[in-house]
């Protein structure tokens, strides 16, 4: 994306991008035109092409920097954590954090994947890759250590990426469950699923066992 030489060039471009996020989140892609970017931020639609090279540019590069973040963000909550069940729980806590609060972004980044040219879908889907492999790494990781129990790493890990980011279909800010309690129905969700079927089991003889002694007291 090229920049404008002078004092309001970096200014004007992040004006631009966070209209850009805006306007696709709520038309689309296809339905913003550069002259209602233009409007949106109060700049002739001639000049946006200081800033900006062309409307595919711009949607490539709100999408490729989404990614960047998501990938440099998830290594520091991953850093200094060297068990699988621990590195698991803070990359569950990282990714909905994270979903709950760049909802547009992430919304963009998923339904306007069909609007990248052919050149620019292969850049983001190999960066989608690469983050798909950090959790894909830590279940393997966890199933050599014995502490997960999964059957086909490639399903368990688009399934968990699934549950996580359906949040953003129905999440919304201030609704009756807190932030903290959100994170921890995921983190359980997604431990229990990958647990060895003899400690769920185990888990389940418990409960079974403490029913029977409640019933027969």
């Amino acid at each position: 994306m090229a920049r404008t030489i002078g004092s309001h060039g970096p200014t004007t471009l992040e004006a631009i991008r966070k209209a850009g996020v805006r306007l696709i989140f709520e038309h689309g892609y296809e339905a913003m035109s550069l002259r209602q970017l233009a409007a949106e931020v109060g700049i002739q639609a001639g000049s946006l092409y200081n800033h900006i090279s062309t409307k595919q540019d711009l949607l490539f590069d709100l999408v490729q920097d989404h990614i960047n973040d998501l990938l440099r963000e998830l290594d520091l909550a991953l850093e200094g954590k060297a068990d699988p069940a621990e590195k698991l729980r803070a990359f569950v806590a990282f990714h909905v954090t994270y979903h709950m609060t760049r909802k547009r972004e992430v919304f963009i980044a998923n339904s306007e994947l069909r609007s990248l040219d052919a050149k620019n879908y292969d850049a983001v889907v190999a960066l989608r890759g690469a983050y798909e492999q950090r959790l894909a790494q830590i279940l393997t990781d966890g199933v050599s250590d014995g502490v997960f129990e999964v059957v086909d790493i490639q399903v368990a890990t688009f399934a968990i990426l699934a549950l996580l980011t359906g949040l953003c279909t129905w999440y919304r800010p201030g609704g009756r469950l807190t932030r903290d309690a959100i994170i921890a129905a995921h983190e359980k969700l997604v431990l229990s699923g990958v647990a060895p079927q003899a400690a769920i089991g185990q888990a389940s003889h418990g409960s079974d066992s403490r029913r029977a002694a409640v019933a027969g007291s």
